[in-house]
């Protein structure tokens, strides 16, 4: 029996939620049933584990360096005809487009190139919160017409669902809502010695805590109110160290602000790292201060790790953070609460400890990737049946 062709398409295989959830669908894929294919644009960071997947499967990857994140008529206009080129060569049974670019020129190429069933997973929506009014509304437009050529939406969480069935992007029959997968046995946390040598390398004096967050350091990710927040608190508490690892457009800007008020020691940014999940078991509290947010992978591996978690209540983050138990959910844009609720957590260490323990317990089997994978497939097929 030939075996059912997938190509799941994404934008870019940068370190991330997405990527990830991408990743595990093409790693842990049955690979006596289905043949599948990685289409990606350009990627500047991918994590240890997407290069190791890039390693251990070379034949499944194929680039399309004009898949940008960026809009750009012109590569965009590229990266659709290479994307029809490339379906249309290795005649796809599935194509299954995830994020919104990847989403609309995956999809529209796949139409154009006959594919019996086109899947997509948006991993969070443009409706609100990214862009201007017009370019918001013209998404939704888009969207609504994509929807039409489009088999199912795989969603990650309740308020994806109810937000396209109240934008009126689809309805609730074209909806399938499938938890996200954290691969747990990779984070394994570090041993005391291990975690006092990471704090060494990375120049934390004893005695300091640690309150960190992963991400892009982009608007959407609402990093300049964390770093107002931190600066409040380092006026106010010497032992206080905040690192803020990752990269983006408003590193160097939030750099030189810190440098300014003379806080460079006591306000780091590392940059990009390869070494994510060894630098998170020093943190002694893990912030997301996001404006918009699909889900925060992050959140999820640091209450896995025992860490108490402080983000905004945005997005799908209620869904994963048990508020007030395995971390503390705060507005968005609010420097003040922001403050205030990483001083709760700090100047309190057993309920930071309840929280990191109870965290634990929280998010224990709930994001398999197996059953991600499952679920995932069986769509495909039953799909695939019904034509």
């Amino acid at each position: 029996m030939a075996k059912i062709k997938i190509a799941h398409i994404v934008t870019r295989m940068d370190w991330g939620g997405s990527p990830d959830i991408v990743r595990i669908l093409c790693e842990y894929a049955d690979k006596e049933k289905y043949e599948v294919k990685l289409v990606f644009g350009q990627t500047k960071h991918p994590s240890e584990k997407t290069n190791r997947f890039f390693r251990k499967f070379p034949m499944q990857l194929l680039n399309v360096p004009h898949l940008r994140r960026d809009i750009n008529i012109w590569f965009d206009f590229l990266a659709l005809v290479r994307l029809y080129v490339l379906i249309k060569k290795e005649n796809f049974d599935v194509v299954h487009t995830h994020t919104a670019k990847a989403g609309m020129l995956g999809r529209i190429a796949a139409k154009l190139a006959g594919v019996k069933v086109i899947v997509h997973t948006s991993h969070g929506h443009n409706f609100y919160g990214y862009f201007g009014l017009v370019m918001s509304k013209l998404i939704v437009v888009l969207e609504r017409w994509a929807v039409g050529f489009t088999n199912r939406l795989v969603v990650l969480t309740d308020l994806e669902k109810r937000d396209l069935i109240a934008y009126q992007v689809a309805d609730e029959s074209k909806i399938s809502k499938i938890h996200t997968a954290v691969e747990f046995e990779e984070l394994g946390g570090l041993s005391d010695v291990d975690r006092e040598f990471k704090k060494t390398q990375m120049r934390i004096h004893p005695g300091e805590l640690v309150v960190g967050m992963v991400g892009r350091l982009e608007p959407i990710k609402g990093v300049e109110y964390c770093v107002e927040a931190a600066i409040q608190l380092c006026n106010k508490h010497k032992n206080i160290r905040f690192m803020l690892v990752g990269s983006g457009s408003l590193l160097a800007l939030l750099r030189d602000k810190v440098q300014a008020v003379g806080l460079n020691e006591r306000i780091s940014f590392t940059g990009w790292r390869d070494d994510v999940r060894q630098i998170m078991p020093i943190f002694d509290v893990l912030v997301l201060p996001s404006l918009n947010e699909a889900v925060g992978l992050v959140l999820i591996e640091a209450q896995a790790l025992g860490i108490p978690v402080l983000a905004t209540a945005v997005g799908g983050i209620p869904e994963v953070v048990e508020n007030g138990k395995s971390g503390i959910l705060v507005q968005p844009k609010d420097v003040s609460g922001f403050a205030q609720a990483i001083e709760s957590l700090i100047l309190d260490k057993a309920k930071r400890e309840a929280m990191g323990e109870f965290a634990k317990g929280y998010v224990k089997d709930k994001y398999d990737p197996l059953d991600l994978v499952e679920k995932i497939e069986s769509i495909y097929e039953q799909i695939l049946a019904s034509k």
